[in-house]
């Protein structure tokens, strides 16, 4: 069994991780990409792996994880059972979405000069 806190170590362990939040719970970034979080029940965290590494953490360990409702279940992201969980099993897990967004290539900066806001006004059709 892990706490809320053993989750958060485990993913604030990491380098370069952060803790922020978002849609008001706290998330866990590198990178500035969110890799895992926690949610507002404490009961439960999430991690963002590939699908194939969330069917076989599911398949491995299936009182700990399951997929995320709809559409984010399909992408990978897990969620993780606190009250069911193994160190080792959620430290892989953590391990493995924080490698998933740090090898992701950096979004491209924009600045005020790039073409997304160097446009004018648009005008409406009449």
């Amino acid at each position: 069994m892990l706490t809320a806190d053993d989750f958060r170590d485990l993913a604030l362990r990491l380098d370069g991780a952060t803790e922020g939040s978002h849609m008001g719970h706290p998330d866990f970034r590198a990178g500035g990409r969110i890799f895992a979080s926690l949610h507002a029940n404490e009961e439960t965290g999430t991690v963002r792996l590939t699908p194939d590494e969330q069917r076989e953490m599911i398949r491995t360990y299936p009182r700990m994880f399951t997929p995320a409702a709809g559409a984010w279940g399909l992408q990978g992201w897990t969620v993780v059972r606190l009250h069911a969980a193994e160190e080792a099993a959620v430290r892989a897990a953590v391990l493995l979405a924080w490698q998933n967004v740090t090898s992701m290539p950096a979004p491209p900066k924009r600045s005020k000069s790039s073409p997304a806001f160097s446009r004018g006004p648009r005008k409406r059709k009449a």
